[in-house]
Order: structure tokens, then sequence, then C-alpha cells
């Protein structure tokens, strides 16, 4: 049995497209409402019912606005969606009430995997949304400084850069709590797109969290296209995130309107469950149950314990390396950094199975590296740390 999903390139699900979150009331300070988002199948969460529209023009990067160098013309990887703060707290096993202090990390899925994968080597941009605030500067300077091609970051002056309050179990696994009311991100517009970028990437990656509200999901629905129409390779990875959604089966239908025409898909245990309505995640049935005709690869990740593969031809699983986790936050992104670098310097990896095995290894040593310190950016490994990691994994 197939999953069904929505037409691709379709128009927005519904015609009231905004978020809509539950309210915390403050009554001591002008707070935005937020999100809350618990690591488990047991979801609490947040929201406001009416987002603001904003009709202020939006900045590019330009040397002769930010003092910024120009990118260059073109990039491997290109990557859509959110770029944010982290606030991660100094101590793990708090809640945040309790938590003495937080770290500043930037962060955001797709923004984690362009860093990630400059970081190994090789070439990436990142195209998307921030404020025009401290913030939202202080990510396009992050970017530079991580040889991460910024020409496509668009800034908004009417909407604050994204926040995200993570709070570190002792197991080092997070609870979210998001600032967005909305986020610039969320206000990224078809017209804004440097659609050149994408076109001559070899791989274009992005996440569902763009998909939530207009005008963000139509500007990621026409680079997608715009990708697809000109033979990038497609990578997605859901990144399942409930309470940012209006309900769970909004979720459910978004994250699969653009199933079909994803060529690489990761996803996690749990986005497994959630897009199977609770099938079992390591029964090899209901994954090939996601395996859409036109999928080249399907990625399962299993945090400590490695990743399962799926294609065409074979299947198999790639086991992990045993770190001490001190915060997941970017995990999973990392893996993804590892394995498209690899695949954007060779795509034939995909129809060799023991050279995919390789990939997958190094990209299992880009995950474990990174939860061995706080905040996604920051943690992302180099790719010498994960050569001499690979030193010490089993063959």
């Amino acid at each position: 049995m197939a999953l069904q999903a929505a037409s691709p390139f379709s128009p927005a699900l519904s015609s009231n497209s905004r978020i809509k979150l539950h309210i915390f009331h403050f009554k001591t300070a002008r707070l935005p409402p937020i999100a809350y988002h618990r690591s488990s199948p047991s979801l609490f969460c947040t929201s406001s019912s009416n987002l603001p529209s904003f009709s202020g023009c939006s900045k590019a990067l330009s040397t002769a606005d930010d003092g910024f160098p120009e990118a260059s013309a073109s990039a491997d990887v290109v990557c859509l969606g959110e770029m944010l703060i982290d606030f991660v707290p100094t101590v793990s096993g708090l809640s945040l009430s309790e938590a003495p202090a937080f770290k500043k990390a930037p962060g955001g899925a797709p923004a984690n995997v362009a860093v990630g994968i400059s970081r190994l080597g090789g070439s990436s941009a990142f195209v998307g949304k921030v404020g025009e605030d401290e913030f939202g500067y202080m990510l396009a300077n992050i970017l530079k400084e991580n040889s991460v091609n910024n020409s496509g970051l668009r800034f908004d002056p009417g909407a604050r850069t994204a926040l995200a309050f993570v709070t570190l179990r002792s197991d080092g696994e997070r609870e979210f709590m998001f600032y967005r009311n909305p986020s610039a991100d969320m206000l990224l517009k078809e017209e804004e797109l440097d659609l050149e970028l994408i076109r001559k990437a070899k791989i274009f990656h992005y996440g569902s969290i763009s998909l939530i509200t207009e005008p963000s999901r139509s500007a990621h629905v026409a680079a997608a296209k715009a990708a697809k129409d000109s033979g990038v390779l497609l990578s997605y990875d859901p990144n399942l995130r409930l309470p940012l959604w209006p309900s769970a089966d909004s979720a459910r239908e978004g994250i699969l309107s653009i199933w079909d025409i994803a060529d690489i898909i990761k996803i996690s245990e749990e986005e497994i469950s959630f897009l199977t309505q609770g099938e079992d995640p390591y029964d090899d049935a209901v994954v090939r149950k996601l395996f859409h005709p036109n999928l080249k690869l399907l990625l399962v990740t299993e945090g400590p314990d490695g990743c399962r593969y799926y294609s065409k031809e074979f299947s198999g699983r790639v086991p992990g390396i045993k770190v001490s986790a001190v915060d997941t936050t970017g995990a999973g992104d990392a893996f993804v950094a590892g394995i498209l670098s690899q695949l954007a310097a060779d795509q034939s990896l995909i129809k060799d199975e023991a050279r995919l095995r390789e990939a997958l290894k190094f990209a299992n040593v880009c995950g474990a590296l990174t939860v061995t310190e706080r905040g996604a950016i920051p943690a992302l490994p180099t790719r010498q740390a994960v050569l001499d990691a690979l030193v010490n994994v089993p063959v």
C-alpha cells in the first residue's frame, strides 16, 4: 500500500494557510507566542491564530549594502529553508525555567546542512530569509565565515529572526520552544529566490518547515520545480516539528505533498511512525511504503545505532559509533551534510552498494561527532576530524 501524497507542485494546502498556535499569555513582558515541542510521541503545542503580514521590501546581501564580498556564482549543494538562533542551556537535565544560562548558537536544519558541507570541504549555498536585525546579520556573517555562499539570503525589515530555546535532557535529547509570530524565514517570497543559483546546483536540499505557511510555501515549491526542471538532484529531510503545524493531519499532508519529487529522502524512526500513522518503523515492509517510484535513495537514521538505506536494487544497515552525547541538536543535519558532500562529488555512489556503505559510514561519524558538543553549527565537524575518527571505526 503506497502512501497518498498531494500533487507536488499544487497550490497551498488550504485557503487559510496561516499557522494556528496555542497562546501563552505573558502579562509582564511583550513576548511573542511560542511553540513548544517535546521530543516524544506526546506533543504539547502552542500558537496564535492570525499571522500578521508585512509589505516591506527585503534586502539581499550585497557589497554596497553590507560590506560582504560577493559570493561565488554557483555551489554544488544549495540548501533552502530556515536559519535561526538556538539558545542551548549550559546545564543539561533541567527545564527551560530552571536553566541558569543559555549558550547562543546559530542553527536551522537547512543552514546546518549548508555549513556542514562546507566544513567537510564541499561547496554549498544557503537560500532563505532572516530579520533585518542583529541576529540576522550575525547569521549572514556566520555563513560567510564558514565559506557558505550567502547570495541567496534575504533580510526582512518587518519580521524578526527566529529563535528557538532548546532544553537538553540528561541523555542529550531535546525539547524545543520556538519564537515565530511570524519569523522572517516564514516570509520568503517566490520573487526573492535566486533561481539561477538553484538551477546551477548539483543537489538541492530542503526540509518541510517552509511548507507550513505562505508565502514561504509557494517560494519552496517554485524553487523545487526550478531545480527539478534543471535536472538537479533533490534531497529532502522532513525534519518534523509537529507543534509548528496547525494539526498532525496538516503536517502529514504537507510533508507528503512534495514527497514524490525527491530523489533522496532522509527520515528518522519517529517520522516513519508519524507518516505511516503508527506502524513499526523497524519493519522493512513499512519503510518500503515510503519508497515512491522515482526515489533513488531512502535513508533512515537511528541515532547511535547508525542508519538504514533503501534503493531499488539493494538495502541494508550501516552501524554507528558510540559517543558520549552532550547535545543531539544538529546530528541528523550533520549526517545529511556527510552523505550529500559525498554524493556531490560522485552521484554514482547511489548505484554502488559497497561505496555507498563507505559514504554512509562517513555520514554516521559526522552525526556522532556533532553530539559531543553543544549547539548545532558550532559542533559540526571538519573533514579531517571525521577522517581521524574513522580510523577507530570497525570495518
